[in-house]
């Protein structure tokens, strides 16, 4: 039998990929609402970068990368935060930042580990505060 390609199959495969991440980001922005955080957005597009979670707790503005595995067979979450993933971070959180209208007192960069499935139950969550610093490409304007 002829074993071509079949686009609905991988089309199958990335909206479990995709469904899988948007379950973790709701898992996140419920342990940031238990933890006092306010959400001010959600998968922020910004260009061709996005911000999955935007969230402020006090005078902090702080940016999320919410990462969500299976389990961590093959290493932590927060590895899959590479260099060229904190640059575009990075970029898009500048963009943000010059849509305001008033300057946060201060801002930072999370990462929200989600290790767990739909059908597992409750995930293990795991907040990474100040996980990296603004890429050194960019500067604040004030």
């Amino acid at each position: 039998m002829w074993q071509g390609f079949w686009p609905w199959r991988r089309r199958a495969a990335g909206a479990a990929h995709l469904r899988a991440g948007a379950w973790g980001e709701a898992q996140a922005e419920r342990f940031l609402r238990q933890a006092g955080y306010r959400i001010l957005g959600r998968r922020v597009r910004l260009g061709r970068d996005e911000l999955d979670l935007v969230a402020r707790r006090e005078e902090t503005l702080v940016f999320v990368e919410v990462k969500t595995r299976a389990s961590e067979e093959f290493g932590r979450p927060l590895d899959a935060v590479k260099p060229a993933k904190r640059h575009s971070l990075s970029r898009a959180a500048i963009r943000y930042l010059k849509r305001l209208r008033a300057r946060p007192s201060f801002f930072r960069f999370d990462v929200i580990e989600v290790i767990g499935t739909v059908a597992a139950g409750a995930p293990r969550i795991r907040h990474i505060e100040n996980a990296f610093t603004l890429d050194p490409a960019y500067r604040v304007f004030w």
